[in-house]
């Protein structure tokens, strides 16, 4: 048996040490790997593991011997699932290994802009101390507004922390979430995107990447924000048009930013379309790593590693995610 597991930069050393003490042939595979590359290694391969680079329809269709594609992470935008239910490979993911991480991880990008953290302690690293000014004056949580784009399982967990931990408001936007599901996880249903952003105090973005999705926040969208909100984007970098974005921020037109996740990764300082927002002390740039914690790995880990011997074994993979574009799959799968 042979697997390829690329972007092995994401270290997961307990997933290759599982699959080698099953004998299992593992070839790692760096992010940026060219097409060629990955479709001739993916050629003769039984198992794929994916984060982030491209499968495309040439290279699913050179597979030979693949059994079954297991994305460890959640978004399967990088996946062509329609060339992969076409040639009869399943595909799984790991929906919920980070649910409650990714939630934190954006609640603690919200938090650190409400307090000014980044500015503040900048200061202070560099004079040493500050003296209370309005410059430095930060934004209660409490009593305010967060407007949340999908209600899905982060989005719920954002909620729930927002709505009973901090005595905010939560409206969320989400066509495929009915009113009284959000009402059972304390959210009001927005039928709006547009006028339940122009509501927000803070906006949290949480949806998948599809095509229905893809640049979802545009001009006209981010001109709806108060010119006092905080917007944040833990998701997908492609949900928001980037441009439009770098202009509400160098215009002054948002309060602040705090952002996960880039179009274009990895973000860099010069040469990438958010490089303006480099610098400035009410933007966090994180890179892509509010899901990197010690216990979220750890779940990511066994999970992987039981969606592989299902594949490998011959046995249909369980699929748990409520994406429709894996829930259309009919062949190798179950669904739990």
């Amino acid at each position: 048996m042979k697997a390829v597991r690329t972007d092995h930069e994401l270290t997961c050393p307990g997933i290759d040490a599982g699959l080698r003490a099953r004998g299992v042939q593992l070839v790692t595979l760096p992010d940026g790997v060219t097409e060629d590359e990955l479709a001739r290694e993916v050629s003769d391969a039984d198992l794929l593991l994916m984060c982030y680079t491209p499968i495309t329809d040439r290279v699913l269709t050179e597979a030979r011997r693949l059994k079954g594609i297991v994305k460890y992470g959640v978004g399967i935008d990088a996946i062509d699932v329609v060339s992969a239910m076409r040639l009869g490979i399943p595909v799984a993911n790991l929906p919920d290994y980070a649910e409650a991480t990714v939630a934190e991880g954006a609640f603690a990008l919200m938090i650190g802009l409400a307090k000014r953290l980044p500015s503040i302690t900048g200061v202070v690293q560099r004079e040493q101390w500050i003296w209370p000014e309005p410059k430095w004056l930060g934004q209660d949580l409490a009593g305010k507004t967060l407007a949340l784009v999908g209600a899905g399982r982060i989005g719920r967990r954002m909620a729930r922390m927002a709505n009973a931990g901090f005595g905010m408001r939560v409206v969320a936007y989400d066509p495929y979430v009915t009113a009284a599901d959000m009402r059972a996880h304390g959210i009001e249903r927005a039928d709006s995107l547009t006028v339940m952003l122009a509501q927000a105090d803070f906006a949290s973005v949480h949806c998948v990447l599809n095509q229905e999705t893809h640049l979802l926040i545009g001009a006209a969208e981010l001109a709806q924000l108060k010119p006092s909100a905080i917007l944040i984007n833990v998701a997908r970098g492609a949900l928001i048009d980037e441009e439009a974005l770098v202009l509400a921020v160098v215009e002054g037109r948002i309060a602040g930013l705090g952002l996960d996740v880039y179009g274009q990764e990895p973000l860099r300082r010069e040469g990438h379309p958010l490089s303006p927002l480099y610098g400035r002390d009410n933007v966090i740039l994180f890179p892509h790593l509010t899901f990197y914690t010690r216990e979220a790995m750890q779940r990511l880990e066994e999970e992987t590693l039981l969606r592989c011997f299902e594949i490998l074994e011959g046995r249909p993979v369980l699929v748990r995610s409520d994406d429709p574009r894996l829930r259309a799959q009919k062949t190798g799968v179950r669904f739990g």
